[in-house]
């Protein structure tokens, strides 16, 4: 990840290259024979750097390297060499084998051994799928040694194909990997619907050998996601939308006193600040083109700042000898916060409660609504909003029923359209609209309370004096609340008249029925024509049903008007700092939602054919685990307390599977529909795969996920939070997460998770962990991401940059994978240093000695003042380092 922020091509330790020959992807991996060290009666550490001449250009470009297998005269490289999907390999590309003796790996200090070249046609031709070449030195003279290039096709190896690989196990050097998380059953579907959203895929092979003496090959591929960029511009184009609407709903609220009216000026002013930074922000974005991903040198730049971090999808196959090949994924992706903003005030989740305090405790010039109220104002409105068209709909195909004469349509129709206009009435039972009726009529101008003179004019536009603010939602009893009252009551009454005006209609049809069976059809026709016209149903209907939509429509401007004057209030107590608080929430909210469209979209893929899988997801849901190494120390403190607003919500996201207009990579793109409060992500598949699909999510059935956060920081600056600091924000964090994951767990009732004892003990353990006061407790995250993968779930790793922390996380997991799922046990006596040892694990990926600032403290304890002064130095040493 680090080599590709830079935006050109570099040489890649630990990769490797593939061959694509015609629909298969062929694996090649080198070993030497007979080197001889560049010193006497030494053994080299031998590496092996591939580059490739393309025959079209004549130039060569450094593409790889192997591993380094110390003290061997005879080594056998684990890593594969394969050139990438974008590569053009033709059999005349030619392959450059150059071989080195590393010395000194800290100082780059190497040697040339000698090198070798090869086209592909000649390793496609090869015997046995074999190639062996004598190295030469630089002026072309045989070299002491010989490289031998053995090649194997992924999917296709049987148990036979590879016992001519022969190799001392002990020479398998640790290789490095970026992996797994769930595992996929069935083969994903790798049709070119994923082309739409994954791009420029660089690929590893790698071959270890397990207990049973049997190879097998991994082989992973990290790719970007094109939702880093697409996400966030429609969010932006969203916020944009929404914050216009809502200045013309205060527009829409009329006139007001001018101590209100100046308070609606200057909320329109901040919004319309708002909208222009957002639609500069959305310009910018447009314009950008290349990498489809933020690099983390970026992550400070303002116009990328609703871009995830480092966002990559990474899938690590294992390919057995007379196995189903096995899948895992996982998505890698920086910390979700507001880095362009930064964290001197601490997060989200800090700086919502202190501002929500200050509301209280600051003397404003408007009402309090507390932020319940604010919810339910804003969904108020987006109720209204939704279910004033249906009614009008619903009733307009009652109208045509009649019209038709359709007994049964006129039913079905007023069944539905009395189900939404009861619902309708029920979203506004509320006190909270009533009493915001009352507040918004004692804020017009005009207003007169019992306490004022009553020879004042009655409509004379008198200033009110300046309200201080109150904590409590005001009740003003000279206003009169039956007006309100009569106008709700309306709707229900008209909807009670056009239900027995249809009763009524209703009481004929036995007796048309009847006569129906004895009258001809053309006597019958005549009957109808001169006694009973085709418009006499809609005739009697039409006038009811008008009188409905008119109170619905008189409900819904006094309500709109009430909220809206609700939501003027929370944003006049709120400026400045509210409106910023809402960009900063914003711009996490739209990191967090870009990495779980990604998440979704790739496991959706990978489980088109997994029956129970689908199953689960349209009845209860999936689980997206994130899974943070963040410390709780410095800056990173901030960066958890946004991560965490950001993850929780989540939970205001649902998605929905949509049939796509055509197979064009643009027709199957997700879509991001909806408000603030409640977001739907629409997902298109081709025509064949939907309709594999179970008919309910066929039928658009809202799909939910059940976002969780669990955080363990494993770094030196943890060390300090641990023995100095507070770590109460990440046990906080751990623990409420762990009630969201066990009540999902509970909310599963298919039976396959129900006969699973072994997943309800590794939840009983994880609750225990979550509340045991233990330093860099990283068996939470060992738990949590087991429990996920059995759940079926999205597995999220991210630290600050989703560079060193994660790849180490990741690579943990994939070894522990390899052991418990396929018998690879090489590897993990190798990278069990994590878990006794993080911040050392941690030190060694960022080429930084451990603990190296700490002092012999058995030397120091001779003196408690020599204790004092050492602890007061390291503090100075570590706040001066890293502060």
């Amino acid at each position: 990840t680090q080599l590709r922020e830079e935006g050109r091509e570099k040489t890649l330790t630990g990769s490797h290259v593939s061959l694509t020959t015609g629909s298969q992807e062929t694996s090649c991996f080198p070993e030497c024979r007979d080197l001889i060290g560049s010193g006497r009666d030494r053994k080299p550490n031998a590496l092996v750097q591939v580059a490739v001449i393309d025959p079209r250009e004549q130039y060569l470009v450094s593409h790889a390297c192997t591993e380094i297998v110390e003290g061997s005269r005879d080594p056998l490289f684990l890593t594969g060499v394969t050139f990438p999907p974008e590569y053009p390999a033709s059999p005349e590309t030619l392959v450059k084998l150059t071989v080195y003796d590393v010395r000194d790996k800290a100082r780059d200090n190497s040697s040339f051994l000698g090198s070798a070249t090869f086209s592909v046609s000649d390793l496609l031709r090869s015997k046995d799928d074999q190639l062996t070449l004598n190295l030469r030195s630089s002026d072309g003279v045989l070299a002491v040694g010989t490289v031998l290039v053995s090649r194997v096709n992924m999917g296709e190896m049987e148990e036979g194909d590879m016992d001519h690989i022969t190799a001392d196990v002990q020479q398998a050097q640790k290789v490095r990997t970026c992996v797994c998380v769930y595992e996929s059953r069935s083969p994903p579907d790798v049709s070119a619907s994923t082309n739409a959203f994954f791009k420029n895929p660089v690929c590893k092979v790698y071959k270890f050998q397990t207990v049973d003496s049997k190879w097998m090959l991994v082989r992973e591929q990290m790719e970007e996601c094109t939702l880093s960029f697409s996400i966030p511009r429609q969010l932006l184009h969203l916020y944009i939308q929404e914050d216009m609407r809502r200045i013309q709903e205060l527009r829409d609220l009329g006139e007001l006193s001018p101590h209100w009216d100046n308070l609606r000026k200057e909320v329109i002013g901040r919004y319309g600040q708002v909208i222009a930074a957002y639609q500069e922000t959305l310009a910018e974005l447009n314009k950008i083109t290349g990498p489809s991903f933020k690099p983390s040198c970026s992550k400070a730049q303002r116009y990328l700042e609703f871009i995830p971090i480092n966002l990559h999808t990474q899938r690590m196959r294992v390919t057995c000898p007379r196995q189903t090949d096995a899948f895992y994924d996982v998505i890698t992706v920086g910390a979700p916060a507001a880095h362009f903003q930064g964290f001197k005030g601490g997060g989200l989740q800090r700086l919502l409660s202190r501002h929500e305090a200050e509301k209280k405790s600051t003397a404003y010039q408007c009402i309090y609504y507390s932020p319940e109220h604010t919810a339910k104002a804003q969904e108020v409105l987006h109720s209204v909003g939704h279910l004033q068209p249906l009614i009008s709909g619903l009733a307009d195909q009652l109208l045509q029923a009649a019209q038709q004469h359709s007994m049964s349509g006129l039913r079905e129709a007023l069944k539905t359209l009395a189900g939404k206009t009861e619902q309708f009435v029920h979203a506004l039972k509320d006190e909270l609209v009533k009493s915001a009726l009352l507040a918004l009529h004692a804020a017009q101008p005009g207003y007169v309370t019992k306490n004022q003179n009553q020879t004042l004019p009655g409509h004379q536009d008198s200033p009110v004096a300046p309200l201080k603010r109150q904590d409590s939602i005001p009740c003003h009893k000279e206003y009169d609340e039956e007006e309100w009252d009569r106008v709700w009551a309306d709707v229900a009454k008209s909807l009670n008249c056009v239900i027995a005006m249809v009763d009524k209609l209703q009481e004929q049809e036995p007796i048309n029925n009847n006569q129906e069976q004895l009258i001809p059809k053309q006597v019958l026709a005549d009957v109808i024509t001169s006694h009973n016209p085709e418009g006499d149903w809609r005739e009697q209907l039409c006038p009811l049903v008008v009188r409905l939509k008119e109170c619905v429509a008189e409900v819904v401007v006094r309500a709109r008007r009430a909220m809206t004057f609700v939501l003027l209030q929370e944003a006049a107590c709120s400026i400045p700092q509210g409106l910023f608080l809402k960009q900063r929430r914003d711009v996490v909210f739209s990191q967090a939602l870009a990495a779980l469209a990604c998440g979704f979209v790739m496991r959706l893929y990978a489980g088109m054919e997994d029956k129970g899988f689908l199953k689960q997801l349209h009845q209860v849901g999936l689980v997206a685990q994130f899974e943070s190494l963040l410390s709780t120390y410095s800056e990173e403190i901030g960066m958890l307390e946004d991560m965490e607003v950001g993850i929780s919500d989540l939970h205001r996201v649902a998605f929905k599977i949509t049939q796509a207009k055509t197979d064009n990579p643009c027709d199957l793109q997700p879509v991001v529909i909806g408000r603030r409060d409640h977001y739907t992500v629409e997902v298109p598949l081709p025509r064949l795969a939907f309709q594999t699909l179970p008919h309910e999510i066929k039928e658009g059935k809202a799909l939910q996920v059940y976002p969780v956060l669990f955080n363990v920081g494993i770094n030196e600056q943890q060390t300090i939070a641990d023995r100095f600091g507070d770590i109460s924000l990440q046990e906080r964090i751990n623990q409420r997460n762990f009630e969201i994951l066990d009540s999902y767990y509970k909310s599963l009732s298919l039976p396959c998770f129900q006969t699973q004892t072994d997943l309800k003990d590794l939840l009983g353990t994880l609750g225990q962990n979550v509340v045991t006061k233990k330093r860099k407790n990283v068996e939470i995250l060992w738990l949590a991401g087991t429990i996920c993968r059995r759940l079926n779930g999205i597995r999220f790793t991210s630290c600050k940059s989703a560079k060193d922390r994660t790849s180490m996380s990741v690579t943990l997991e994939q070894c522990a994978l390899l052991r418990d799922e396929h018998q690879e046990t090489q590897l993990w006596g190798r990278v069990c240093q994590w878990d006794s040892d993080p911040e050392a694990a941690c030190s060694v990926a960022e080429n930084k000695p451990a603990s190296r600032h700490f002092y012999p403290i058995a030397l120091l304890l001779v003196s408690s003042h020599l204790l004092v002064v050492w602890l007061i130095l390291s503090l100075v040493f570590l706040l001066a380092k890293y502060q």
